[in-house]
């Protein structure tokens, strides 16, 4: 139903080099909207890889990259003017907990001063649903699982988390002030194809094959709610046409402004150890393993709770990670094969 509700429709989505927002665009094309993809292309992971992503995307005629900072807001601003989006997928940011610890900076520039020049670009343009991503890093040190979005979030544990939060935070404001509908997804561990080289499944994928030894968090006894990146896309594609005066009677909460969050999760939390015991049963090879302790900004656990996001969508990820992780190494032996 949604792809029909979007056919032909301008659709901004920022960081659409990005793992998730190279996907999403991709799904919105094939449900035949128009696709304006904005990306700087920062050097955070190999930019090969952000370049093979947009490749594709290219080949169709719906789509239209810029190579922008979000952070540029006279950019960002002529750029609403001139294409007038009246959808807005806002995924750029600066990604990644402990690199936090090193560059905190650009988390600020990206993932606040970013997010501010999308808020007042809406502001001063008006869309029809502004969805942007927010993380399960904001729910922190928080021990009550699984985590509802009602759940107190005063106490994140690292810059990242921090940042994220504060674009919640920006988000209800705009909402009050202005009327600006949007929604926030507290995005948990989300994997596939094409994904992310910084996160664990990907290092450990790329170190079975290599025969390279990895180092093991807390050993292994951290858990992720795994999100597999076709479910994600799914509950991302639906929300879009589901902006907050649509869905106040289905919410288990009363809303004052238009501005709702989501969590986006499998509801199934995995140790890291199992997960490596995954990847080793698809790759069809032992990993070697450095036990080393958990990093500052870490977290034990996290675990969704989806009810909200069911409720409203009627849909809620469910792919095993078995499944996905299956899909995944096949993605990259494919992708290691071309590169090579």
């Amino acid at each position: 139903m949604a792809g029909v509700e979007l056919q032909g429709r301008v659709i901004l989505v920022t960081g659409a080099a990005g793992f998730i927002g190279f996907h999403i665009a991709d799904r919105l094309l094939s449900d035949g909207a128009q696709v304006i993809g904005l990306d700087n292309l920062n050097d955070y992971y190999d930019v090969s890889l952000k370049e093979a992503r947009l490749r594709r995307l290219m080949t169709s005629p719906g789509f239209r990259f810029e190579r922008l900072d979000v952070a540029d807001s006279r950019s960002i601003h002529s750029l609403f003017a001139a294409r007038k989006p009246e959808y807005v997928i806002h995924l750029a940011a600066q990604a990644g907990v402990r690199y936090s610890l090193i560059n905190p900076h650009a988390y600020v520039s990206s993932n606040v001063e970013g997010f501010l020049s999308i808020l007042e670009a809406c502001r001063a343009h008006p869309v029809r649903h502004l969805v942007y991503a927010s993380s399960s890093s904001v729910y922190g040190a928080n021990t009550k699982t699984p985590f509802r979005e009602d759940d107190p979030v005063t106490a994140p544990i690292s810059l990242y988390a921090a940042t994220k939060l504060a674009d919640e935070l920006m988000a209800e404001t705009y909402a009050h002030l202005f009327g600006i509908p949007a929604s926030g997804l507290r995005l948990f561990t989300v994997y596939g194809p094409w994904g992310r080289p910084d996160m664990a499944y990907f290092s450990f994928t790329k170190a079975c094959f290599e025969g390279k030894p990895v180092d093991v968090f807390n050993d292994g006894r951290m858990q992720r709610d795994f999100t597999y990146i076709d479910d994600a896309i799914e509950a991302v594609s639906r929300l879009l046409v589901r902006p907050p005066s649509s869905v106040a009677e289905s919410l288990d909460v009363k809303i004052s402004s238009p501005h709702i969050i989501y969590n986006v999760g499998n509801q199934t939390p995995v140790e890291l150890s199992s997960l490596i015991a995954t990847i080793e049963a698809a790759v069809g090879r032992s990993l070697a393993r450095r036990n080393v302790p958990m990093q500052p900004g870490d977290v034990e656990t996290t675990y969704a709770d989806v009810k909200r996001l069911a409720r409203v969508t009627g849909f809620a990820p469910r792919t095993s990670l078995a499944d996905g992780i299956a899909r995944f190494v096949a993605w990259y032996r494919r992708y290691d094969i071309a590169k090579s």
